[in-house]
């Protein structure tokens, strides 16, 4: 009499899960709310952060086109806005500082699951940092953009800054998504052979 056992079921990948996604959602939500609180009733209505952004904008703005050899200076009686030649060139508002882009760069990197708090705590600095000087770099182009063909500085404020200054957060964004520690999936064991 031969017993023969039933061939084993070939092993089934696991299903995805989406514990991942839930949890980036539920974070992204709570830094959201976190935000909201903390900016739209503390930090916004207070003026103070925004207003040294702005000015600190402005004068690294003039700074840089100085080093280029443009005559340009911060205007003294109102330090947001930034002078090429004496005249008007570009008045940093908040909405432009970068506050609210800084504060997004660093939610979605917060929120992301993965890749450590040590990394993290490394990562969202630059990142601010490099969203920083892209910042300035559009303070100076726009100052530039306005003294010399003032037609076009609507267009370019809105729509080409606004682009590059997304398009960069979407590369590090997508930097730091590719370098994430990949998680390893168990390991099949040898398939089991029917007993003859």
């Amino acid at each position: 009499m031969s017993s023969s056992l039933p061939a084993a079921a070939p092993p089934v990948a696991p299903a995805p899960s989406r514990r991942p996604l839930g949890q980036f959602l539920l974070v992204a939500a709570a830094l959201y709310l976190l935000w909201l609180l903390g900016y739209e009733r503390a930090l916004g209505p207070a003026g103070h952060l925004d207003e040294a952004l702005s000015r600190n904008l402005a004068a690294a703005g003039s700074g840089l086109l100085r080093l280029l050899g443009f005559a340009t200076v911060p205007d003294p009686a109102q330090p947001r806005l930034l002078l090429m030649d004496g005249q008007p060139g570009v008045w940093v508002g908040d909405p432009c500082n970068g506050l609210v882009l800084y504060a997004l760069f660093a939610g979605f990197v917060l929120a992301l699951p993965g890749g450590g708090w040590r990394r993290k705590a490394a990562f969202i600095p630059a990142g601010v940092g490099a969203l920083y000087l892209l910042n300035v770099l559009r303070v100076a182009a726009l100052a530039l953009n306005h003294h010399y063909y003032r037609q076009s500085v609507d267009f370019n404020h809105h729509y080409t800054f606004s682009f590059v200054v997304y398009g960069a957060i979407l590369l590090l964004w997508g930097w730091w998504v590719r370098h994430l520690p990949r998680p390893t999936a168990p390991v099949a064991g040898p398939p089991v052979s029917p007993a003859a």
